[in-house]
């Protein structure tokens, strides 16, 4: 049997996420080929691609005819009419997280997705991270029993304002839009949807203009998630622990794979991906290191390009990039009302969802 054709890809955005993220990741994934790069700014893309063909109107990288598969990396607000430009022109689609502004439409671009028959994902990378991996795998193994409080933190230290479109103020920026689609989706995964969220946001450094610490819970009854990201934070502090009724489990530091890519490491490459810093088990008598498995976001791009050849299945499917954007807009609902919210999905969206489970 011959190997399947290659999926010419567009990027659109060379910021951020596009130039660290997306075009490393995309260009590592044996199937893919990164062919265009919408962004105003061809010097930047040219200094790391050379030949790449680079388009100035985003619309146009988006509808390019040269292309299948179409990868939106620009900033939140312009997610969604980029993705329903790129629908209608009949391309799939990879939206970075989060997957649009609100719940509204992120279900237009469902259902034009359904009606082009086309892949429509999100960029949730973080489910293939070492860290959250291996508690993934103590979880799923029994190791804690019932999980009944699970903490997960992405915490930094960045006391000056930057001038970046995430820090500015404008529709879908702060922290919470920027980490809490990656707390949200790896809670998702782990536990299925809680049952009502309560979270408080808040603006700390000097001269910040958005949010910049986000603390939110998510209730399931007897267990309970806490998900905490924010920019104040010189110590640091686990990136998760998790307490069942068998034992507790921590994972000290955070998965290495942003930085190696910011270093300029190829995914793929000898020691990408691994991670030598041991999941801690306590367990009332004493304790023990457990090994953190390795971590590979180009499992993502793997499986998009097994989906679009009708070889496997979506990675991140629509209804669960539907329900992360459920729990993010319940949370902001919360912190400015002061009460518990609950998702604000239908029955069929609930019906829909599936998660691994734990």
């Amino acid at each position: 049997m011959s190997a399947p054709a290659p999926v010419r890809v567009a990027l659109i955005g060379y910021g951020f996420a596009g130039k660290t993220f997306h075009a490393p990741l995309i260009s590592a994934t044996p199937g893919l080929s990164l062919g265009v790069v919408g962004s105003r700014d061809p010097a930047k893309v040219h200094a790391d691609y050379q030949y790449m063909s680079v388009v100035d109107d985003p619309f146009a990288a988006a509808t390019d005819p040269r292309v299948e598969l179409v990868v939106i990396a620009t900033p939140n607000d312009s997610h969604a009419p980029l993705a329903r430009a790129a629908l209608a022109a009949g391309k799939h689609v990879v939206v970075d997280k989060p997957f649009t502004l609100d719940l509204a439409q992120a279900r237009e671009l469902i259902a034009l997705a359904k009606q082009h028959r086309r892949v429509l994902s999100v960029f949730h990378n973080r489910r293939w991270d070492s860290d959250y991996l291996g508690v993934k795998q103590a979880i799923e193994e029994g190791l804690l029993g019932p999980v009944v409080h699970f903490e997960s933190h992405i915490d930094r230290y960045r006391p000056q304002v930057r001038e970046r479109w995430r820090e500015q103020a404008g529709p879908g920026t702060g922290v919470w839009w920027d980490l809490g689609p990656h707390l949200v989706d790896q809670a998702l995964q782990l536990f299925g949807l809680p049952e009502r969220v309560v979270a408080s946001l808040a603006t700390q450094r000097r001269d910040g203009q958005v949010s910049d610490w986000a603390h939110v819970l998510l209730d399931y009854g007897q267990r309970r998630v806490i998900l905490h990201a924010s920019m104040l934070a010189a110590g640091g502090s686990a990136r998760f622990t998790v307490h069942g009724d068998r034992g507790s489990l921590v994972k000290p530091r955070a998965d290495q794979q942003e930085a190696q890519l910011l270093a300029g490491v190829v995914p793929g490459s000898p020691g990408w991906g691994a991670d030598g810093d041991d999941l801690i088990f306590h367990d009332g008598e004493g304790s023990r290191r457990l090994t953190t498995p390795s971590g590979d976001q180009r499992r993502y791009y793997m499986a998009i390009f097994d989906a679009i050849r009708e070889r496997g299945d979506n990675p991140v499917t629509p209804t669960q990039a539907l329900a992360v954007m459920a729990v993010l807009e319940a949370a902001v609902e919360s912190a400015a009302t002061g009460r518990a919210t609950a998702p604000a999905l239908d029955a069929d969206e609930r019906a829909a969802f599936s998660y691994g489970g734990a």
